[in-house]
């Protein structure tokens, strides 16, 4: 299904909402208007590094690496699509070049790092499973090196009861299950390639603003099954 074809499907949908992040929700699937940031300096990004997350039904043909680079706009735009491996806390690379390349799998609930070449406003477009299970790994040998896995929030993500509406990252911490699951959640920073880091115990610690389109670092205390709570 095209970008535009998809856009149609949602304008008949029964609900719809626009929110201020330039998101088009509905009860059929998401449109977001998604920013995605060269390198400046650190004014904006240090390297052009941005983290992205697609919706757990991505857009029809969006299989591989290779198609993510090339929605976005290819060797013109982009330097490279990467993907957190969780055995090794490192990276698979692909970058539409005359380089050694990996072109991996696109992975429903997974997040993804985009390096830019240029600003771009990025149209995602693709809808929710809301049966879809997310498998968060514990550290284990031969599974996951220290417990941290790149999480897709969904874009309609509305956090457990009596939080502030799936909106900052206690929101995220505790619908996972909170400290007897989770031991922090990071937030990667454009501008310095670091991280924000919510723990929810007596640390310091920075209760950052979820944005949809953001993926984000979840250290995991307990192997777990996890379906996010939505609207």
């Amino acid at each position: 299904m095209s970008k535009r074809t998809f856009l149609g499907v949602m304008v008949v949908a029964l609900a719809v909402v626009l929110t201020a992040s330039g998101l088009l929700a509905s009860n059929m699937g998401f449109k977001l208007n998604y920013t995605l940031k060269k390198a400046d300096g650190g004014v904006n990004s240090l390297t052009g590094t941005n983290t992205i997350a697609l919706p757990f039904n991505q857009q029809a043909g969006m299989n591989l690496a290779s198609d993510l680079f090339n929605d976005i706009g290819g060797k013109a735009q982009v330097t490279n699509v990467q993907k957190f491996v969780k055995l090794t806390d490192g990276f698979e690379i692909y970058t539409g070049r005359n380089l050694a390349n990996t072109n991996f799998a696109i992975t429903p609930s997974e997040g993804y790092f985009v390096r830019m070449v240029n600003d771009i406003n990025y149209i995602v477009v693709g809808s929710d499973n809301p049966t879809y299970t997310v498998a968060l790994k514990k550290a284990a040998g031969g599974v996951s090196l220290t417990g941290t896995n790149l999480f897709a929030m969904p874009y309609h993500f509305s956090g457990p009861a009596g939080g502030a509406g799936g909106t900052i990252a206690s929101d995220l911490f505790n619908d996972i299950g909170g400290k007897a699951q989770v031991t922090n959640v990071q937030k990667f920073v454009k501008s310095t390639d670091g991280f924000q880091i919510y723990t929810g115990r007596n640390l310091a610690n920075t209760n950052f603003t979820l944005v949809p389109g953001e993926a984000y670092f979840i250290r995991m205390v307990n192997d777990i099954n996890y379906t996010p709570s939505h609207y």
